[in-house]
């Protein structure tokens, strides 16, 4: 695979394994924010308020990966972490599965519990559309009016993405480009007489 590519779901997903009587119904997203993780598990949370447990793991970023199991009750990594497991399995980021439990009666035992959430989240991504997406670095470029159509011809002739301009006397515009590419176009600006370049990626 390639070093500037990561892979994510397309869209969100779902899936459903039963066993003895217990229902655990998992829901996939691609997120890219922890504040989207918090959204998504309200609204589920408030969807299926009669639910007993509502399990989840995320994981977050393309280079520096964060990740999350919350095992929401169920005895300690009965849940989250087969879950997570299940991320790591089909090797994506920027997505969460939240796996939400109806009990049905009888228990499961440790053994039980770790094989249903891990088949739940399994079922939901095997339902999602994995895809491969580029790793795009963000830039800062700070010139004067002057040099402001040179930087416009190149952000053209390369195809970059505008993510935010400033055109004063003194102008600012940041870009979002293919992390393979980033070293060239930045010392292509950079060649430019007047033009500062600044990395806004961690």
């Amino acid at each position: 695979m390639e070093k500037d590519i990561y892979q994510t779901i397309e869209s969100a997903s779902e899936g459903l394994f039963k066993d003895k009587g217990s229902k655990f119904i998992a829901y996939a997203f691609p997120v890219e924010t922890e504040t989207a993780v918090k959204e998504i598990l309200l609204r589920i949370k408030k969807d299926h308020h009669s639910a007993r447990h509502h399990c989840y793991a995320w994981r977050i970023g393309t280079e520096t990966i964060q990740h999350r199991a919350n095992d929401d009750g169920e005895p300690s990594s009965t849940a989250g972490k087969p879950i997570l497991g299940q991320l790591l399995s089909f090797n994506v980021t920027n997505t969460l599965v939240v796996v939400v439990r109806y009990f049905g009666g009888t228990l499961l035992g440790v053994s039980g519990l770790i094989n249903a959430y891990k088949n739940a989240a399994a079922e939901a991504l095997k339902n999602a559309k994995i895809i491969c997406r580029p790793i795009e670095k963000k830039w800062q470029l700070n010139f004067t009016y002057n040099e402001l159509s040179e930087v416009m011809n190149l952000v053209k002739q390369e195809n970059l993405t505008v993510l935010s301009t400033r055109f004063e006397e003194k102008c600012e515009l940041v870009y979002s480009v293919r992390k393979n590419n980033e070293q060239r176009i930045a010392a292509s600006f950079g060649n430019i007489y007047g033009v500062k370049t600044k990395s806004l990626s961690v």
